[in-house]
């Protein structure tokens, strides 16, 4: 069975080099990631704080009181706890296909800007509020924010980028991810140890500095080429940015291919009805498969409420929120080596090692649990840190594959025509199931109990096959021709055409 593999040596490439302009472009823009994941990591932390679970949620913090009175697995199943958490989600879907035509009609900084300015608003709610409702407008706010942000954000890095960093440079995004995590891990666990118990506010509240930056850098940087031609069919400006972003003034070749894409693109009316054509089958079912896997890893179990499942198998409330701090340091970590590794070694591979370590370590964790975790009592301190190493193993094969890979792939394989609609569609798909594991998952615990690692575990051996037999290498392919490995594929030929233009590339062998 062939495998499309790539481009060899130069064939296919632009001339440029990495300048000052795009590592900041990609900085910048990767504050969003920040934000995208400290609003994942402050909710977990927060709702396993005793003052804030007495204010807003009394009942949750009366059972988790009981003692034996309760199974260990069901003490914080509560659907208007969740809510706190997934409103978040919610809003983000909505958001971020409203996004999609600010995206595409007035170009990439709109949407960041937009993006900076909804996380802004709701995280001043959430650090002021008095209620319940409060609460959850701000969280529907940092939605809009971050609906906007994912949808524009990886399409931005990936139109800015070289095609030989496009991995790396688009890696910094999900890197910037794991370290909102680990920052408001970090925040959580200080916050949490002031008297007065209104530490929750200092953390819901600092999710305003990243969105200070983004909003800034959304200012003041340019907007992509692709976005200039698209939008204004400035052909001047658009030239001197790619000038800028190449470091050098040969670009024609470049130049030339975002004009055949932007042609084409003009012609298209309505992206989202021109998505669903058998011609861009591929790119439609990878838009929704590889978010819904990404979710489907139970990477939400850890991230929304490693605290809570921490204090489920009896650490306190301090040492639950440091352990959380530890397996996040083991996801920067590893996106870090993704990040090096990406554009040499190619996003299958990564995603195949992943894989396999996820799934090896959430059945490991879920036998474990079931042996020596009953509905009562609690772990040994031993055991329960023996399940706090699983969870590195795991989490760091999260940061290799699905973790960086889950944003990078989906931004760089549309044609210009419907890349803004397949992108959203793609931040759509993430939230819709954000949205639903982070509602169900309380309840999911309270009945599944230790089997929610079987079950996130036979979705994570699903999804490595999908990988190994439906997705091309796309590696140092430049964006504008990603469409053509797809006519070369063993499967997708089928809905696209088997044509290969190898005037420009040859596959690898």
């Amino acid at each position: 069975m062939a495998f499309a593999e790539g481009i060899p040596g130069e064939r296919g490439q632009y001339n440029g080099k990495v300048t000052l302009l795009v590592v900041l472009s990609c900085v910048v823009a990767a504050s969003g990631g920040l934000i995208f994941g400290y609003d994942l990591g402050v909710s977990g932390g927060v709702t396993s704080m005793d003052p804030f679970l007495k204010k807003f949620f009394p009942n949750v913090y009366r059972r988790m009181k009981e003692g034996t009175k309760i199974s260990n697995y069901c003490k914080f199943d509560s659907q208007l706890l969740t809510l706190f958490t997934s409103s978040l989600y919610l809003s983000g879907l909505v958001s971020s296909l409203f996004a999609s035509t600010v995206t595409r009609v007035f170009g990439r900084k709109a949407s960041m800007l937009v993006a900076g300015v909804a996380v802004l608003i709701g995280s001043a709610l959430g650090g002021a509020a008095s209620n319940l409702y409060m609460l959850v407008f701000g969280r529907l706010f940092l939605g809009i924010g971050l609906g906007f942000g994912n949808q524009s954000i990886p399409l931005y890095i990936s139109e800015m980028a070289l095609p030989k960093h496009r991995g790396a440079m688009n890696i910094i995004f999900d890197t910037g991810v794991g370290i909102g995590v680990l920052i408001a891990n970090i925040i959580n666990f200080c916050t949490e140890k002031i008297d007065g118990g209104w530490g929750w506010r200092i953390s819901l509240s600092m999710a305003a500095v990243p969105a200070s930056i983004l909003t800034i850098g959304a200012i003041i940087l340019p907007d992509t080429p692709n976005s200039l031609i698209q939008k204004d069919n400035n052909l001047e400006k658009a030239t001197r940015v790619l000038q800028r972003i190449r470091g050098t003034n040969d670009v024609q070749r470049e130049l030339d291919d975002l004009l055949k894409a932007s042609s084409i693109s003009k012609t298209t009316k309505d992206p989202f009805k021109k998505i669903l054509q058998r011609k861009y089958r591929p790119q439609l079912v990878m838009a929704a498969a590889i978010p819904f896997f990404a979710q489907m890893t139970g990477i939400n179990v850890i991230t929304f409420y490693a605290p809570i499942l921490f204090r489920t198998i009896g650490l306190r409330e301090s040492s639950s929120l440091l352990s959380a701090v530890v397996i996040r340091c083991f996801n920067v970590g590893c996106t870090f080596i993704s990040m090096f590794v990406v554009d040499k070694q190619g996003r299958r591979v990564l995603f195949m090692l992943g894989g396999i370590q996820m799934l090896a370590t959430q059945v490991t964790i879920g036998g474990f649990m079931t042996a020596l975790l009953g509905d009562h009592g609690g772990l040994s301190k031993a055991s329960a840190y023996v399940v706090l190493v699983l969870i590195c193993i795991y989490i760091s094969g999260f940061g290799l594959s699905w973790g960086p890979l889950g944003w990078l792939v989906p931004s760089e394989i549309y044609p210009l025509e419907i890349r803004s609609a397949g992108q959203s569609i793609t931040v759509a798909v993430s939230f819709f199931f954000c949205f639903l594991i982070g509602q169900t998952f309380l309840a999911m615990l309270c009945h599944m109990k230790a089997g929610i690692f079987f079950f996130f575990g036979g979705w994570v051996a699903l999804m490595t096959l999908f990988i190994y037999f439906f997705l091309p290498e796309t590696k140092n392919v430049p964006i504008e021709k990603v469409e053509q490995l797809w006519k070369e594929h063993w499967f997708w030929k089928r809905f696209v055409g088997d044509e290969v233009d190898d005037s420009i590339y040859k596959l690898d062998k």
